[in-house]
């Protein structure tokens, strides 16, 4: 079958398309591949300090939609999908039942994987801050990081929910007003004065795709009882921070995991996502459509942060 392949090399990875690449195994459900998409994670696996494919060669793609032998619609996304296991860059994929999602009605498979890992990432983190207390009218939402799959979806939800989106992006700023965005904001002005223990009380709650310097600065930042919903690190790992926004405001920091969620719940966060956490600008989302042939590009530009929105890869022909 025709998948793209990464392979590490002595001290590089070599990667591109393959027509003749054999589906190995008897474990899983045999998925025919008819849509999947463009992450950060996926470039990451494709490069030699990416630190985060586990095995070589590799299919990878983190998240996949199509259909059984059976004719089931499904998807599949995180657990060891495109890390440890072969993911959805190629016309087939092997997947454990326990890791499918019956694809909900009201979405098609391009439609699920224009949402895809990042999207139920982005749902995941308003289900985390509504969860904490978080309602319309409290107050501005900040988004960070909102030109990405996740911030952008984020943007487009919250804004259908009611809330006021500030988005803190260095991108377009009249495609994140057109999602629904109030305001956007550099990411300088987000991250704020690090030398401040404490900043004006500015955001209510807050989506951080970008965690470092950022996701410190929104901290410190949050109104009173605030919540930020924390899902990414492209500005870093380290947080440099105090202890004085969580103990004088009574902030939360809220860790979203988007890999290891319980089937349940991943299941439940779908139905969602098809019904009342819908992005109203789903189609409009995909920024850009890619067979196999064109991911190469696609994967340097994610791993660059020159991606708008979603990139969804037809795998199917």
């Amino acid at each position: 079958m025709r998948a793209f392949v990464a392979e590490k090399t002595d001290d590089d990875v070599t990667r591109g398309v393959r027509d003749d690449f054999e589906l190995e195994g008897a474990d899983g459900v045999v998925v025919d591949v008819e849509y999947s998409s463009v992450n950060y994670k996926d470039g990451l696996a494709t490069i030699a300090k990416g630190q985060v494919a586990r095995i070589s060669p590799l299919v990878p793609g983190i998240d996949l939609a199509g259909r059984t032998a059976d004719g089931q619609a499904v998807l599949a996304h995180g657990y060891g999908l495109g890390v440890s296991q072969h993911g959805g860059y190629a016309e087939q994929a092997r997947v454990p039942s326990e890791w499918l999602v019956p694809l909900p009605d009201g979405l098609s498979a391009r439609q699920a994987m224009a949402i895809g890992t990042a999207g139920y990432t982005a749902a995941r983190c308003v289900m985390a801050l509504e969860a904490a207390g978080l309602a319309p009218g409290a107050g501005p939402v900040l988004v960070t990081g909102a030109s990405g799959g996740v911030g952008s979806t984020a943007v487009d939800i919250l804004a259908a929910r009611g809330y006021e989106v500030v988005a803190s992006s260095g991108k377009d700023p009249a495609w994140l007003k057109a999602l629904g965005a109030s305001e956007v904001i550099s990411r300088e002005e987000a991250a704020g004065d690090a030398s401040r223990p404490l900043e004006k009380t500015r955001w209510a709650g807050a989506v951080d795709c970008v965690g470092g310097a950022v996701l410190a600065g929104v901290v410190r930042a949050l109104s009173y009882g605030g919540a930020v919903a924390a899902c990414g690190n492209t500005g870093g790992v380290k947080l440099e921070a105090t202890v004085l926004p969580f103990i004088l405001r009574g902030v939360s920091l809220l860790g979203v995991d988007s890999v290891q969620t319980p089937i349940e719940a991943r299941r439940e966060t779908w139905a969602r996502l098809a019904t009342d956490l819908r992005p109203p600008h789903l189609d409009e989302a995909i920024t850009r459509e890619v067979g196999l042939d064109g991911l190469e590009d696609a994967l340097s530009a994610v791993l660059r942060g020159e991606l708008q929105g979603r990139t969804v890869v037809r795998v199917a022909v």
